[in-house]
């Protein structure tokens, strides 16, 4: 019996230490998504997230099975790709290596892994994923169809549009939305439905009276005469056997916006490609095996309806008045309906839609509502957002209810300031139009147009507006929120709070400068946050769509020095046809630094392989403005810093455009030797070093200028010196000089302020905290006094400023007051006080340093960064120059820790010394997967 119970108790042991050691799957991804439903790249690529206890846990191998049912999903069977045990790393974008993929067809597929032991996983569970149409000839019959006939007669069907160059207001109509319906009869049980929607314009899919999915402004903007993008559906649960009917409404969107901005000079004549056109395929499976598709052509029906106007500046106007109770609904009687057209627009590519869609994210109650000057109703949302508002009125019938959105008041208080949403750029002021139908209780809310607003002044209602009546409701894309910072310095959370607003706020398919004036997206406003962002959210897809943009923007241009030489160059914006110039050299370098972000944050290599011919071509138009002192001779500036004015005070931007576009190329130069060396091109890679080295000679013969009265030197600006330090240009003697220079002007010369644009505060308070300022970094912030961040929060705003005033002398807060590129500067939250940073050598953190600077001001911070491999955790207190850091490190990665100005003999790890860790004789120590507690004295 005893010898019984010792084998037991053994047995037992050893399989709770199996337990521990058990690898288990907590997300399983195709090209980054989970079971995605329409993929269309050809080599999809899989990755998956591993938990498991203990320390410097690793992956040794890996195997892969990939069938068309999960009846085949085993190693004898799988029809289309079995790995089997493949020696790697790698746990992130495993490239598919089997038999070519079909459209729509389903595939279905699991991994197993094993550790550094070399014992085995357990199989994932199943994933799956769908191809998409993957080509234009699986459209089959279906047609591009649109609006036939414009039937609108409500009187509100007019808006009126001015611009600051015209004498007097002009009505406008836009192009109608549009109303499709469709019956159909299906005899037989339904097996598996699918629609495939492309709307060139805004659409909404119905089925049966209900709208299919929760998609809003769907699709995302794009180049459509290059590129556009359809949507997949599966409908098998909504749609039935017998009798279905299918309607679509279309808006104009960005795809049919022919009103605003036409007396642009940086836009073309023509903002519209065309009046909103869609194609929908319904694929049906039955039962018995039988297939048939549903598509739009001729034969359907139809209308315009009770949106009578419609246009992505301006708003909505609704007149409920010309409803059509259930137009999509079986039986409706559509004799008095037309036909629409089918039409064949200029589309080059038709892709499946990868980005997250545009949904309704949150709603808003009014925190304050009063009454302006006029005696109208002021509401207060609280939050400056994107999106629109929500009404449930009752008033009688034919009444006019008007609802315009602002950013802000009047700076006494009194009345609404309109600013950058009154419609003095674009010709078109934010307004919401209801007219009352008058039965009882009536609801409503916009379908194709988002402003950007906190404050809403409503007229035509008969009573004072609350919570009941109107909400506020935030649209934007839909990003997963990944990352998190928090601190013992409140300021900090919420400078915090509102980068992440102002970045949420303007994501709507591609990465806004503004979602009220422009909507645009401007090249140098999206490299300036991208960092912050991708701290934050998951901006895999999204920024690889931008990509897309910018590519399909790109036009013949000739080169400066070399004028007979075509190159492929992007506009300032992308995409669209508000296009501004070609893009300068600060703005288009983002075309080099989003794949190379991308890169570095996910370690996918696939964007740089796909994009490498244009940034090549790029970096040679940029090459071709060499001045014979070996500057380029290009550049837009570093954009808006403190008290600048385009008009009024240009000379508030103390930087040469031409110095901060340099220094931006010169680190590009060194981006673009990496991709040559990633893509075999080790001519180009050769150049590039040859060519940053020379710019780093010139740049530094141009501008490191000593400053007068002192021992100290810079680059004759905050920015360019701040650019300097940070891109590495800076002499290795001449670094302590520089350093201090920054700080005398930023101290002695500037009262403790900054006086950077966007391409400066992106690093100047990173720069500060790695060059031994980190308390400097901290006071800049955080003094009240103009132009400071915290100056900016008391003055009132929940997003960040595009101009840097002094707000409390203006009659109102001009221009816009929802700015991404303001954001950037707060990436310092987690790469400088968290201390987080991807190698570049091992990227998408597969490597990473935690290196956090401490300034004195500061107890305590915890952030979490996502990675392709799991979060990264690292929560720090500091007391009295005692350092405790809890640092947790995913699965099958490692960090690394540097010694920089700690003292090295007081470091312990779970209360062990470092030596147990590391080589003695080594700066820093290396951390495989685990939680650790770190404690070292400063």
């Amino acid at each position: 019996m005893l010898l019984t119970f010792l084998v037991m108790m053994v047995l037992a042991g050893c399989e709770s230490k199996e337990e521990t050691n058990a690898l288990s799957f907590v997300k399983v991804t195709t090209d980054h998504k989970e079971n995605p439903l329409a993929i269309e790249n050809k080599k999809p690529q899989f990755s998956w997230v591993v938990n498991v206890d203990g320390f410097n846990r690793s992956q040794t191998a890996y195997h892969i099975l990939v069938a068309t049912s999960e009846e085949l999903l085993n190693e004898s069977e799988a029809d289309s790709w079995n790995s089997n045990k493949v020696e790697s790393t790698s746990s992130t974008f495993v490239d598919y290596q089997g038999s070519a993929l079909q459209p729509t067809q389903t595939y279905y597929w699991k991994v197993k892994i094993w550790d550094e032991n070399g014992r085995p996983s357990d199989w994932s569970e199943v994933q799956q994923f769908t191809m998409g149409l993957m080509d234009e000839s699986q459209w089959g019959n279906a047609k591009w169809i649109t609006l036939n006939k414009d039937t609108r007669t409500s009187q509100y069907r007019f808006r009126d549009y001015k611009t600051g160059k015209m004498d007097k207001s002009t009505p406008v109509a836009g192009f109608a939305a549009s109303y499709f319906r469709k019956e159909v009869d299906l005899q037989k049980d339904v097996e598996n439905a699918e629609a495939y929607i492309c709307g060139l314009g805004y659409y909404e899919l119905y089925l049966n009276g209900e709208k299919v999915g929760d998609h809003v402004l769907d699709p995302a903007p794009s180049n459509y005469d290059k590129q556009a993008y359809y949507v997949k559906y599966d409908i098998t649960d909504e749609v039935k056997s017998g009798e279905n009917a299918f309607g679509i409404i279309m808006g104009n969107g960005f795809y049919g916006q022919n009103i605003s901005w036409k007396n642009d000079p940086e836009s073309e004549r023509d903002l519209a490609y065309g009046p909103p056109t869609v194609k929908l395929m319904i694929k049906v499976t039955y039962a018995d095996g039988s297939k048939e598709n549903i598509v739009t052509d001729a034969s359907w029906k139809e209308s315009t309806g009770p949106i009578v106007f419609n246009n992505i500046y301006g708003g909505d106007t609704y007149d409920a008045r010309y409803e059509i109770n259930g137009w999509n609904t079986v039986g409706y009687d559509d004799a008095s309906w037309g036909r629409p057209k089918e039409v064949t627009p200029v589309v080059g590519k038709l892709s499946a839609q990868q980005i997250s869609p545009i949904k309704k994210l949150q709603e808003f109650e009014p925190q304050k509502v009063f009454k302006g000057a006029d005696g109208e109703w002021i509401v207060d949302f609280g939050q400056n957002i994107a999106g629109w508002v929500k009404l449930n009125v009752s008033e009688k019938e034919g009444q006019l209810i008007e609802v315009t959105t602002t950013e802000a008041l009047l700076t006494d208080g009194s009345d609404i300031f309109q600013g950058s949403t009154g419609g003095g750029a674009n010709g078109m002021p934010q307004i919401y139009k209801y007219v009352c139908k008058g039965n009882d209780k009536e609801s409503w809310e916009p379908k194709f147009s988002y402003h950007g607003f906190r404050y809403a002044k409503v007229k035509g209602v008969s009573k004072q507006p609350d919570a009941e009546m109107i909400k506020a409701v935030l649209v934007a894309t839909d990003v997963e929120e990944t990352g998190s910072f928090n601190s013992s310095e409140e300021l900090f959370n919420k400078m915090h709070s509102i980068s992440k607003w102002t970045i949420q706020d303007n994501l709507h398919g591609i990465p806004e400068d503004c979602p009220h004036r422009e909507k645009c997206g401007w090249l140098g406003d999206a490299h300036a946050f991208a960092e912050y962002a991708l701290y934050n959210y998951d901006m895999y897809d999204f920024y690889k769509k931008y990509m897309e943009d910018i590519r399909t923007q790109m036009r013949p241009t000739a080169g400066t020095n070399d004028p007979d030489i075509m190159f492929q160059v992007p506009t300032m914006i992308a995409p669209g046809k508000r296009t501004s110039t070609y893009a300068k050299i600060d703005w288009g370098v983002a075309t080099m630094y989003l794949p190379w972000y991308n890169y570095v944050y996910y370690g996918d290599d696939a964007i740089i392989m796909e994009y490498y011919n244009e940034m090549k071509n790029l970096t040679d138009f940029y090459l071709n403005f060499k001045g014979e002192n070996g500057i380029m001779q290009d550049g837009m500036g570093d954009w808006c810093p403190p008290l600048w004015d385009r008009r009024l005070n240009p000379s508030a931007m103390e930087t040469d455009p031409i110095i901060s576009a340099n220094a931006y190329f010169y680190d590009v130069l060194g981006i673009m030797e990496k991709f040559a060396e990633m893509n075999g091109d080790s001519e180009y890679a050769a150049q590039m070093q040859l060519e940053k080295e020379a710019l780093k000679k010139a740049f530094n013969a141009e501008y490191l200028k000593p400053i007068t009265g002192t021992e100290h030197k810079w680059y004759l600006s905050q920015t360019a010196t701040v650019q300097a330090l940070q891109f590495g240009m800076v002499p290795e003697d001449e670094l302590e000089k520089v350093v201090n220079g920054l700080a005398h002007d930023i101290v002695v010369v500037k009262g403790g302020h900054h006086s950077t644009g966007i391409h400066g505060n992106r690093y100047i308070y990173t720069v500060l905290a790695a060059n031994g300022k980190a308390d400097l970094a901290h006071e800049i912030l955080t003094t009240p006094d103009f132009p400071s961040q915290t100056y900016v929060m008391n003055s009132g705003f929940t997003t960040w400023p595009e101009r840097q005033f002094v707000w409390e002398e203006m009659e109102g807060p001009t221009n816009s007051l929802n700015h991404p590129m303001h954001s950037g500067f707060a990436a310092y939250f987690y790469e400088s006080l968290g201390g987080i940073k991807s190698s570049k050598n091992n990227p998408g953190y597969k490597e990473f340093t935690v290196t956090p600077q401490f300034p004195t001001q500061i107890e305590h911070i915890d952030v979490s960064v996502p990675t392709p491999y799991g979060t990264i955790k690292n929560k720090w207190v500091n007391e009295n120059g005692n350092v405790t850091m809890e640092l947790e490190v995913p699965f099958n990665t490692t960090a690394l820790f540097p010694f920089k100005d700690i003292n090295k003999n007081s470091i312990q790890i779970n209360n062990t010394s470092w030596k147990d860790y590391q080589d003695e004789s080594l700066d820093k120590v290396k951390l495989g997967s685990g939680k650790y507690t770190i404690t070292f004295k400063l």
